[in-house]
């Protein structure tokens, strides 16, 4: 009786010991999530600030060739940064982040330009508000999403090939309707990358490996949060 009842007291430390290293990492995720948001949200309004009170800083920004640059520069820092993360170091893995996020800033800038101070707010809190029950279920569900992250993933890629295209076409139409469907994919991949980032975790890890699966898990939801932003502006912002 007291070898069972001592066994189960060993079993019960070891999962507390677990869920404590589990939390740690979770928490790292997310305050790096948070800090290359707020990174983001302080160029894109620096920015913007600077083009207001500058016309000629305006133009040379916000159109070709340089636009193309400071649009597409970050597309293909996120793609390199994902193949070369695990042979960077922790500190440099962070730092890359941070350029990263200050360089979607200045993509980005012109929302604050092109939408009412207001609307940018409110739905921020609102992206704020839904991002955070759907990481909460992510976390906390048994359901395996995997499934469901499948399909999520091939709708990201149909609504890429939908976005191209109305480059050309132009339609209000088909824009909405990318709108609505691009927030409902980031709200399930919101779900599904909280989960994975959650079975990335093993209590065996160095300090080094954590750190760096950590950053990387903060640059998915980062990315998810930030288009649920942009898709939800589309449908509730209100222009200038």
């Amino acid at each position: 009786m007291d070898l069972h009842r001592k066994t189960m007291t060993q079993a019960q430390a070891e999962a507390a010991h677990v869920d404590v290293g589990l939390r740690q990492y979770m928490l790292g995720v997310y305050n790096h999530m948070t800090f290359a948001l707020a990174i983001t949200g302080l160029v894109a309004f620096g920015t913007s600030m600077l083009a207001k009170s500058s016309p000629g800083f305006a133009a040379t920004i916000y159109t070709a060739p340089l636009s193309w640059i400071i649009m597409l520069a970050p597309l293909g820092m996120v793609f390199l940064f994902a193949a070369k993360v695990n042979s960077m170091a922790a500190s440099t893995a962070r730092v890359v982040f941070w350029i990263f996020a200050a360089l979607m800033g200045l993509s980005l800038s012109s929302i604050f330009l092109v939408y009412t101070g207001e609307s940018v707010v409110r739905v921020f809190f609102i992206t704020s508000a839904a991002f955070a029950a759907l990481s909460l279920y992510g976390y906390t569900t048994k359901k395996d999403l995997s499934g469901m992250g499948s399909f999520l993933i091939m709708g990201l890629f149909g609504i890429i090939i939908a976005s191209v295209v109305n480059i050309f076409l132009a339609s209000s139409a088909m824009q909405f309707a990318i709108s609505v469907i691009g927030v409902l994919i980031f709200a399930g991949l919101t779900a599904y990358d909280t989960q994975n980032i959650k079975a990335m975790y093993m209590e065996s890890d160095g300090e080094e490996v954590s750190a760096r699966k950590s950053i990387m898990g903060a640059l998915k939801l980062y990315l998810d949060f930030l288009n649920m932003f942009l898709f939800l502006l589309q449908l509730l912002g209100n222009r200038e």
